[in-house]
């Protein structure tokens, strides 16, 4: 059964969350493949991707990657990406990767 999953992306610059991007795809198969496959994707996809606001605080200043990693680590950074996961229609649950790209270097895990 094919469903949406999304590349999305965490611009990091100066240890500091500035910008979210992404990308998404409709593919069948099992969630290894879905995985295996966004991966292989993440370098080519960064420039095409849709760009999101990343969140600021009362003061407008950008969040902390280390908090970040905080929520990321809770299970709690799927609500940072609503926002993407409403352009994008997908189901509550849906399947992602997360890329950091620090500093201008994309880090895949390819």
């Amino acid at each position: 059964m094919e469903e949406v999953i999304l590349n999305i992306y965490l611009v990091i610059n100066k240890e500091l969350v500035e910008e979210f991007r992404a990308v998404a795809y409709e593919r069948d198969g099992g969630d290894d493949n879905k995985i295996q496959f966004l991966k292989s994707r993440a370098k080519q996809d960064f420039e095409k991707a849709y760009r999101f606001n990343a969140p600021v605080d009362k003061n407008g200043h950008f969040m902390n990657y280390n908090k970040f990693h905080k929520l990321e680590k809770r299970g709690m950074h799927f609500q940072l990406f609503e926002e993407i996961f409403s352009n994008f229609k997908v189901p509550e649950h849906p399947l992602i990767c997360v890329t950091p790209v620090v500093n201008g270097e994309i880090f895949s895990g390819e």
